[in-house]
Parts: structure tokens; sequence; C-alpha cells
């Protein structure tokens, strides 16, 4: 059993059918997609001030919050629904409230209201009012930046190997974006414009994983010409698949320590980020290259060397 890739022996070489895999791996791809979209019908997603306007405003105790008190300050005011949570420190709370009458300028008095009715032994450390005009054009933003990414990453794929491999890793991203929408929504997390990051760092990844797995598979259909498909892509998956997971850990080793160690702003934001690479990583080996079996790749198309 040979331990070589490029000089770091840590990852044997291996010979996994993966093909003898794919089916499971697509049924349980499409069960994730069924069950983001059961939880987006009947739940829906969490957004957040981003999206629906409103106000967000982060506040400081001088001692540990009494959240009972301050929320029966604000309730008192008249501002519609008002929510109210720790944020980090036991002393540091978030008060989120609704859409207020009479544009920014009503948001902007909700902002007095409650800076007065907490008084002066609670500072403000932020303070953000979203209109209405501005979350729907944040939220068509987010689309079309979505839409923007997986249609340059289609084009890309397509000159550089060849169009069934781009309709694939199109087909394995999309997945892979549905996936984070589902923890979303599954989790009720809070669903902002870190959300579409999140979505875009994982579309980045498995794209990365992605190419490199293809890339072998092109160098092999040159190299194996006689070799039946199923097996040339098990052959391109396990040579590759020592970077693969090399890759994946170390990332996820640096994401997890933002997780656990980096606080509650910086946990939200990389909860995600861990799901969707792990998630990249899966449909790049059990996804994007199965899916070549269905489309009957010629040989001569892997010919030529576009890189």
């Amino acid at each position: 059993m040979s331990f070589h890739w490029r000089g770091l022996n840590i990852v044997p070489h291996t010979r996994i059918n993966f093909m003898h895999l794919r089916f499971i791996a697509f049924v349980f791809a499409l069960g994730i997609i069924a069950v983001t979209a059961i939880s987006l019908w009947i739940q829906g997603l969490n957004y957040g001030v981003d999206f629906k306007g409103g106000v967000l405003m982060e506040i400081q105790t001088q001692g540990p919050a009494d959240l009972k008190s301050l929320r029966e300050k604000v309730s008192s005011l008249g501002l519609g629904d008002a929510t109210l949570q720790t944020f980090g420190d036991e002393n540091q709370v978030l008060i989120r409230l609704g859409m207020q009458e009479g544009g920014e300028k009503g948001q902007m008095e909700a902002v007095t209201k409650v800076h007065d009715a907490l008084g002066a032994d609670v500072s403000f450390r932020r303070v953000e009012t979203v209109g209405p005009k501005m979350g729907a054009e944040l939220v068509k933003n987010s689309i079309y930046a979505v839409m923007w990414c997986m249609g340059a990453m289609l084009l890309y794929i397509w000159i550089r190997f060849e169009w069934q491999f781009a309709l694939c890793a199109i087909l394995a991203l999309t997945h892979d974006a549905i996936a984070v929408i589902g923890l979303y929504t599954i989790g009720q997390l809070e669903f902002n414009s870190q959300a579409i990051v999140a979505i875009l760092i994982t579309v980045g990844y498995s794209i990365n994983d992605t190419v490199v797995i293809y890339d072998r598979i092109r160098e092999n259909l040159r190299k194996f010409r006689t070799m039946p498909l199923y097996e040339l892509l098990n052959l391109s998956i396990n040579e590759t698949l020592s970077r693969t997971i090399l890759t994946s850990f170390t990332t996820l080793l640096a994401l997890f320590a933002l997780y656990l160690l980096g606080g509650e702003v910086i946990a939200d934001y990389a909860l995600p980020i861990i799901a969707g690479v792990a998630v990249g990583t899966i449909s790049s080996i059990f996804l994007s290259a199965p899916l070549l079996l269905f489309f009957h790749i010629r040989r001569r198309d892997s010919l030529p060397n576009k890189s």
C-alpha cells in the first residue's frame, strides 16, 4: 500500500468503488433538496434585518443583562414585535425591531425611544436601520450575485473541459447551495447578508475540489483510452482523494477553531461555512464525477488540451 502524495505521507492510496455508491449518494442528495424545499414551504427563512428591514441595536449593560426587564421596557413602547437576546457576553444584548411606519424617520424615532427607555445605564454599541427598499434591493442583488457566480463557473468549466463537465459541476454546486440554505431554514438561523457570503464561499470551495478531480479525469481519459468510463472515474477520484481529504481537513480545522473560540458572532458565521465545506467536499466526490456517467463522454472530446 502506497502512502505517497507529492512527498506527503499521510493518506494511503485507495481503491474505493465510489461509482458503486453513486445511487446512494444521489438519493441522499435528493433527500437534502426535498427536506430543504419542505422546510422552506412550511416555515420559510428567518430573514434578518438586512432583508426584511427594521432596526438592529447592540447594547451593553453594566452588569449581567436582565432580559425580562429590558424586554418589558422595549415592549411598552408600542414599536411592534421586539426580539431581545444575549449576544456573546452576559452583558451584551441584541435588540431587533420590525419595520416602523414613517420610513427612515420612523426608524430613527424608534431608536431614540428605545435609548430613552433604557436609560443611561445602557450603552449602545451598534445601531443599524434598513428600509424596505434597501432590503428588497439587497434580496435582488444577492440573487444576482449567486446566479452570476454559478453562470461564470459554468462558462469556465465549459471552456476548460466540455459541456458535460460544466453541467455536472453546476448540478453539484446547486445541491451544495441548497444544502446551506437548508441549514438556515431547518435551524431557523438568521438569514442575512452573511448567509449569502456563506453560500458563495461554499460554491467557490466546492468548484475548486471539482476542478481538481475533473482535471485528473481528463488526464486519465488521454492516458487510458480503452479503460471503461466507470473504472476510469473510480481511478480518478481515488487518485485525488488524498488531496481532497487533506485540503478539507485543514480548512475545517481553521473553521472549527473560529466556531469554538471566535465568540457568538463569528460562530454564527462559521457554522454554515463548516456545513458548506463538508457538503462541497462530499458532492465533489459523490456527485460531480459520478454524474458524468449519464452523459456518455466521448474520448475524442477530451483529447485536446484546453488548459
